[in-house]
């Protein structure tokens, strides 16, 4: 063999040796040949809760901080960035230093309470009453009433024997906003009939609202909203579902809190309820009916 050639084996079997007794080295070292990198992290930056943030309160930046936990100390859920959290809705209260998780930001009826010297009703809603039912936990609505002839009839007073007669041909429907700033503490989807005939489901309860007559559009167009309400109010709503129709509408949350994200108390918007003679009379553009004589011919 020439020696040039002997020389290129050599040089071969010493890299060779080289290259096993290095793989040797990292095998033997920390981890198993594994990097620091890829090895989980036993510390982690955790988002964490600056102050008490209340139901319904869009979360900023000032209201959170961060803080490194340990691995075992840390929740599931928990984020580690604040602008993960920075614009969302919390909907259930969360406590000051408590760790931001996303059980904070998603309904269950797990997150369900009910204020103190507060109540909570359910109100049925549909497609049309209930927003599309976009309506959430932490939301804020008011509340529309609507009073049909039937239920609010123009009547007059006979003055000889206080008999009463109700005025035929005048519309008497009657619309209002009655209670507003109204926090939703929950809300439960229901899924609608599945058939789309109608005859043979059971009639309604006497007294039922036109908001608790079942819809056909999907299997969610109904929900039941349940509303942080007052003994008062209370009795209004329970009125409306039985002698009127009853709509959510929603409200932004930026009305009911201050430039520091603390709950307050919106104005009432003072409305003044809409009947056929407002909507003629106050510049809505609905024409007054003009009346037509016509005459007949003789016979």
């Amino acid at each position: 063999m020439k020696r040039s050639n002997r020389l290129v084996l050599l040089i071969g079997v010493f890299l060779a040796v080289v290259a096993f007794v290095g793989i040797i080295i990292i095998l033997s070292g920390p981890g198993g040949g594994r990097t620091t990198a890829s090895a989980s992290p036993t510390i982690l930056s955790t988002v964490i809760a600056a102050k008490d943030i209340a139901l319904g309160v869009r979360i900023t930046e000032d209201m959170l901080t961060k803080k490194d936990l340990p691995t075992s100390q840390r929740k599931a859920g928990a984020f580690e960035i604040p602008s993960q959290v920075v614009g969302q809705t919390a909907r259930r209260a969360i406590t000051s230093g408590a760790q931001i998780e996303k059980a904070d930001f998603i309904e269950s009826v797990n997150n369900f309470s009910v204020p103190a010297g507060m109540r909570a009703m359910a109100v049925q809603v549909d497609m049309v009453s209930g927003v599309g039912t976009l309506i959430k936990t932490g939301d804020y609505v008011d509340m529309v009433v609507g009073l049909t002839g039937d239920k609010f009839p123009v009547v007059t007073l006979n003055p000889q024997d206080d008999s009463i007669t109700v005025v035929a041909g005048l519309n008497s429907t009657s619309v209002k906003l009655l209670l507003d700033g109204i926090q939703v503490l929950g809300t439960i989807r229901q899924a609608a009939p599945t058939t789309g005939n109608q005859n043979n489901a059971p009639a309604p309860s006497a007294g039922a609202a036109a908001t608790e007559r079942p819809t056909t559009l999907n299997d969610e167009t109904q929900e039941l909203v349940l509303l942080g309400v007052t003994a008062q109010q209370a009795e209004v709503i329970k009125f409306a579902q039985i002698d009127g129709t009853i709509s959510l509408v929603l409200r932004s949350s930026a009305d009911f809190v201050d430039e520091n994200g603390e709950p307050i108390i919106s104005l009432p918007p003072g409305t003044t309820g809409i009947i056929l003679k407002t909507l003629v009379d106050q510049g809505y553009g609905v024409l007054r009916p003009e009346l037509v004589e016509a005459i007949i011919p003789a016979q």
